[in-house]
């Protein structure tokens, strides 16, 4: 069972021992370095697949490795009440998510599309304050939004003069939904009791089902890319998804959606920096100062202020 919802003065959930609250941070920096990964894989993969393409594969080689991880942890199925949501759940963020996504990116540069998906976190420290009774403790209240700056900051860097494309900004903004919406969902169903490594097992499958109508357009893309392209797509579904998916619903379990949201504000900080070391890409000093207010952002939302009330 995860710790309890309620608020402690406006902080976290509930206090965890010393060596559980290691743990969490540890899942949490193994979340959002490969999250942050996932950046360099697109963009190796994205130009031979297309985006349903990419997600099924991706989805695909995630759902084998999940199911290897969760016959290791030993399977405990959710109250049968629960199903319908998990499909939801599932299909929401591992399908319609990844679509969004994929599809965004092919319009819109990269900075405009991360700024509209961080929206999503902001989104959750809100709806889980208000729906999930986490509160609103003021180092999220503060932190989010330095983070998010960073982000604004970032994106302004990748600009290019070619004109906002609406429907590429409508896609980014249905992944910020997404993500937020199946954030809170899955917050509901671990404080339920559902297993997470279970839930995360049970998503991927149903996420990987409602994609493939897209199996036509894989098995063209496996005949003409290139191998490295396709060893990027099994890097996606091995680490940013099967293992950072289920290090994220670990740290999840056991912090509040608001909390937990945030820290993926690291990824594009993280993102600039992997960039840098293999793609050779040198970030300008915009990125830079953009990339220090996530981290800055971040680490006052982990900051627990116990003398300070909840902003109610």
């Amino acid at each position: 069972m995860p710790a309890s919802s309620e608020p402690v003065d406006g902080g976290p959930a509930a206090a965890t021992p010393p060596s559980s609250g290691t743990l969490v941070l540890l899942a949490a920096l193994v979340t959002v370095v490969l999250w942050a990964s996932a950046f360099i894989g697109i963009r190796g993969a994205g130009p031979h697949y297309d985006p349903g393409a990419l997600a099924l594969l991706r989805m695909a080689v995630g759902t084998v490795a999940l199911t290897l991880i969760a016959l290791r942890a030993g399977f405990r199925m959710p109250a049968r009440r629960h199903l319908p949501l998990v499909a939801l759940w599932g299909v929401a963020w591992f399908c319609v998510y990844n679509l969004a996504l994929n599809a965004a990116e092919l319009t819109l540069d990269a900075g405009t599309a991360a700024m509209v998906v961080n929206l999503a976190p902001l989104m959750v420290v809100v709806f889980s304050g208000l729906f999930l009774r986490e509160g609103f403790p003021r180092p999220l209240l503060i932190g989010a939004p330095i983070a998010f700056f960073g982000v604004v900051l970032i994106g302004m860097t990748s600009r290019t003069d070619a004109g906002l494309d609406v429907t590429g900004l409508l896609l980014a903004l249905l992944a910020a939904v997404m993500y937020a919406g199946c954030t809170l969902l899955q917050k509901h169903l671990l404080s339920a009791g559902a297993d997470s490594t279970t839930l995360t097992w049970l998503g991927a499958t149903a996420g990987t089902v409602a994609l493939l109508p897209w199996t036509g357009s894989l098995v063209g893309a496996l005949q003409t890319a290139p191998l490295d392209a396709t060893l990027w797509v099994v890097y996606l579904g091995i680490f940013p998804t099967a293992i950072a998916f289920t290090t994220w619903a670990y740290v999840l379990q056991r912090s509040t959606a608001g909390q937990t949201s945030a820290t993926t504000y690291v990824v594009p900080a993280i993102a600039i920096l992997l960039s840098w070391v293999i793609l050779g890409e040198v970030p300008t000093p915009l990125m830079l100062l953009g990339g220090a207010l996530c981290l800055l952002g971040v680490l006052v939302t982990r900051t627990r202020w116990r003398r300070q009330g909840a902003v109610r």
